[in-house]
């Protein structure tokens, strides 16, 4: 990437002809910090510090009256160094810096200690310790507003386009949302139809609506928007750039058809010899080697699995395509695009059981997954709403579907986290059975149910009373097949505290989300992290829900953790919010955190270009130095640290800085 235009604003050398006058502020926290700590001997161990002409101590000051104490005295020109000790910087370090902002003080004279996170909440049984601790991170953070430098945050321009990865009903919902604003959108999907994992659903709970119908009209009003350009069956290659100005490269997988050409008639289908599994029916039906996934998709239009292709060339006889439309020499194509904004919203990829040997998929013709039964339920699938055993094509007389497949388990291959979907399907799909035949025997194996929702208890509390659904709570031991392909279900009954044995004709695995395969791939290109469930992390999991640590990227659904539809297309909302805010402005501020290089003590070597986790760090191989670009650079410090010629300066975390803290939590400044 070429060299970023931006003009960089060198810090000053701090050598102000003010004399530093520090503030120091203890915030009580309500009980948080002042019920632990006794803070009018904090306010006396401030006052006893270097530079510190004011200590004062409030309840809140985060309130209107606590800040504007602090405006005061810094309008009144008693300070021009403000340090407050309160909560984590992450909750108000900006409202702080506004308060400076708003009496003409450069922000970055502030610093916060955190001395309830970090010693009151941590410390409450020890309350000497507790206040030790937090004299330590006053006079640390003292020490630093010693050594500040007044810092200008850059500005950056922002294209009023945005690039939406995924395309499922949350890429659905921000695509319209961001379209409808006025905005070009990139809508990229790498299967060959959008829709997503919704598009295979019969019924949504807890109103029981029809899946398809809620999805259709928003899949066809995206291929109608002017605003959205529809990349289906496409993948992100590349990504470069920084917020407001990311340069995008996207793999256009090739079709094999014309898709300017076909008219979705399905005359090559027809005439197909070639009978494959159908991907979208998870095996359950067949398609033909040209194919459309399902009858709704979004384009309509054919592509060629080439894979299973036998190039006959029946499709492409005039007689059967006349449009001439199937093109066997199809190559793939790459696309630049620009974009201002990106939102992840690459959904989820459902828990492979098959690894799990104690519940017998792939061994019982009988056990099937909860996405399987989804499509036995639908009018649209392999068995037109009818769900039959594999084992012999008749209607079940009894069901269990068993819970938490793959979630809320510590041992390998599961995962800890619930999956929040998998008890209101299970109570969906055994209610849809039941309304079919009555006479049925449902039985649901649970661990907790958790109908957490709006409606979700009532719909809960009706398949019990009024479908006659049984609730079995237990953990299940284990799952054997009987001669005549029926199944034995061993389980304990924690109520009872005893255990149970129920044969059934078939048994329905709810199987949890897990993150997409291809997710870590995803989270390179863009320089965005992961948290340990593996589900792309939030910048703040209360206040920054779907932005990332990256600026301008926002996450969305799925993506960022399980979670249902409601709940994924409020979270889409959210995201096209935030890209439609920065887009709107027309620029971005951004901190003022970046490295910078220091030209004359660079040796080339280029070891902190691969320690780089936002890909921030280019090489100039004219100057052959290392080039650090102050927009990606999110100020981590990882370069600093890896530079063995300590060329590197990082901006308000400098190595002058950093050493005043240590010199004064090692007792440099005693009192």
């Amino acid at each position: 990437m070429s060299k970023s235009k931006i003009n960089i604003i060198s810090p000053s050398n701090n050598s102000e002809s003010t004399e530093i006058r520090i503030g120091v502020y203890l915030c009580h926290c309500g009980v948080n910090i002042g019920g632990v700590i006794n803070m009018d001997e904090m306010v006396k161990f401030a006052q006893k510090l270097p530079n510190v002409v004011i200590a004062r101590q409030y309840k809140f000051y985060c309130s209107d009256n606590g800040q504007a104490e602090i405006a005061r005295d810094i309008r009144d020109g008693l300070v021009n160094r403000v340090v407050v000790a309160a909560c984590s910087p992450r909750m108000h370090e900006s409202t702080f810096r506004r308060v400076l902002v708003d009496e003409g003080l450069n922000p970055f004279y502030f610093v916060q200690a955190n001395i309830r996170e970090h010693a009151t909440w941590v410390n409450m049984n020890d309350p000497a310790g507790a206040q030790r601790i937090a004299q330590d991170h006053v006079r640390m953070q003292v020490a630093k507003a010693r050594e500040l430098r007044a810092l200008k945050p850059q500005k950056v321009m922002v294209k009023p386009s945005a690039l939406i990865i995924g395309a499922g009903i949350a890429g659905i919902n921000t695509a319209l949302d961001l379209a409808n604003q006025g905005f070009h959108v990139y809508l990229v999907e790498k299967e060959p139809t959008i829709g997503g994992h919704m598009a295979q659903l019969d019924k949504t709970f807890p109103t029981m609506d029809c899946s398809s119908c809620i999805l259709t009209p928003k899949m066809v009003e995206i291929s109608r928007n002017p605003n959205i350009t529809v990349m289906a069956y496409s993948e992100i290659e590349h990504v470069d750039g920084y917020v407001g100005n990311f340069q995008v490269q996207i793999r256009k997988k090739a079709h094999y058809v014309d898709q300017l050409k076909c008219t979705g008639c399905g005359e090559c289908a027809q005439h197909c010899p070639v009978s494959v599994g159908n991907e979208f029916d998870l095996g359950l039906s067949h398609r033909k080697a040209i194919y459309i996934p399902f009858p709704q998709a979004v384009p309509g239009l054919y592509t060629i699995d080439m894979e299973h292709c036998i190039k006959c060339g029946i499709c492409a006889s005039t007689t059967v395509c006349e449009p001439q439309a199937i093109n066997f020499d199809d190559q793939d194509e790459i696309d630049t695009i620009e974009v201002g904004t990106i939102i992840v919203a690459t959904g989820y990829d459902p828990i492979d059981v098959s690894n799990l040997g104690n519940y017998g998929y792939g061994r019982f013709e009988n056990v099937i997954t909860g996405l399987e039964m989804e499509r036995n339920l639908s009018s649209t699938g392999p068995n037109l709403g009818h769900p039959v055993r594999p084992s012999d094509g008749t209607s079940p007389k009894s069901i269990v579907w068993i819970q938490c497949v793959g979630s809320r388990d510590t041992r390998e291959g599961y995962h800890p986290y619930c999956s929040r979907v998998c008890c209101m399907y299970a109570i969906k799909q055994a209610r849809q059975y039941k309304e079919k035949h009555p006479e049925a025997q449902c039985y649901i194996f649970y661990i907790d149910i958790r109908a957490f929702g709006k409606g979700y208890e009532e719909f809960y509390e009706l398949a019990s009373h009024e479908y006659g659904i049984k609730f079995m709570r237990g953990r299940l031991a284990e799952i054997q097949e009987n001669p005549d392909k029926s199944l034995l279900i061993r389980a304990e009954d924690t109520f009872l505290a005893q255990p149970i044995e129920i044969n059934v004709d078939m048994v329905v695995l709810s199987i949890g989300l897990e993150t997409t395969h291809d997710s870590g791939k995803i989270a390179s290109m863009l320089a965005i992290q992961k948290s340990t469930d593996g589900f792309f992390m939030e910048a703040h999991p209360k206040l920054r829900p779907v932005d990332s640590l990256t600026d301008g990227i926002f996450i969305a659904g799925v993506a960022q953790g399980p979670k249902d539809i409601p709940d994924a297309v409020s979270q889409a909302k959210g995201a096209a919010a935030g890209a439609a805010i920065l887009m709107a402005k027309g620029e971005v501020e951004v901190e003022p955190y970046f490295s910078i290089v220091q030209p004359a003590l660079c040796s080339g070597c280029r070891s902190c270009i691969n320690q780089c986790p936002f890909g921030a760090i280019t090489f100039d191989e004219i100057l052959q130095i290392a080039h650090i670009n102050p927009i990606k650079c999110k100020g981590c410090g990882t370069c600093a640290s890896t530079c063995p010629s300590n060329a590197i300066l990082q901006n308000h975390f400098t190595t002058k800085q950093l050493m005043a803290i240590i010199d004064g939590v090692l007792g440099d400044y005693q009192v």
